[in-house]
């Protein structure tokens, strides 16, 4: 639905550089605040091959994304994308970590405390409810899913020259089979995109065939074997 090129509009109109922070599952808060290259230290310490005194601790720590944040010289612009993906305990404690601007580098008792406040934006795809107190420090906004008219302008500018008749046809047929009833996933505006892409370079598909309930390439809409199962057996 855009929440990631969002983050990437309003940096562009602030005039920010854009930070961004690709939550995952297995994600310790530690990781986007800073890392400590253990491994490099020690290969250092046994071949000697570097010029870093591996005695100095902080030579081998490196900011993670919300350290770099912190540290740069100029505002920024700070995703925190499919924040959904963490655990609760990440949710909360990165929140702590954002409320009060300032986290600590235990290796080396110090304390990094943000030279500018960034601007924060948190994305999440609503896969599990997020934590009483992480919503109750947010500014929320949902972004709902584009309607037809909106998805016909999104289609019109990765492919101004796409025929008319082409347009309407595909944009039609995607919107029924989103409407496809038991799918676990539905197809978004990514997969629609490339769809469209991979039906502009087949030679032999005819928009006609969309009419007849023919749906080529469904593998590109959807990505679960359930969904393309019933996506095989559309009739239009």
């Amino acid at each position: 639905t855009g929440k990631t090129m969002l983050a990437h509009a309003i940096a562009e109109a602030l005039d920010m550089p854009l930070v961004v922070l690709n939550v995952k599952s297995s994600m310790k808060l530690v990781e986007a605040l800073y890392q400590y290259d253990t491994l490099t230290r020690l290969n250092d310490s046994r071949f000697g091959d570097s010029q870093r005194d591996v005695s100095d601790i902080e030579a081998y720590i490196k900011m993670g994304k919300i350290g770099q944040s912190f540290t740069t010289d100029e505002r920024i612009v700070l995703l925190i994308d499919e924040i959904d993906k963490a655990d609760t305990d990440f949710q909360d404690d990165m929140l702590d970590v954002l409320d009060q601007m300032e986290f600590d580098i235990t290796e080396i008792d110090k304390r990094i405390t943000a030279v500018n406040r960034p601007v924060i934006i948190i994305t999440s795809n609503s896969k599990k409810d997020l934590s009483d107190p992480f919503l109750g420090r947010c500014n929320f906004h949902h972004i709902a899913f584009p309607d037809k008219e909106l998805m016909h302008q999104i289609v019109d500018v990765h492919f101004p020259e796409i025929n008319k008749q082409l347009a309407e046809r595909v944009v039609e047929t995607f919107y029924t089979l989103r409407k496809l009833e038991d799918i676990e996933k539905k197809p978004a505006t990514r997969e629609l995109i490339n769809w469209i892409r991979a039906l502009e370079l087949e030679p032999e598909f005819n928009a006609h065939e969309l009419l007849s309930g023919k749906v080529p390439f469904p593998g590109i809409l959807f990505k679960r074997s359930e969904d393309l199962a019933k996506a095989k057996n559309f009739s239009g």
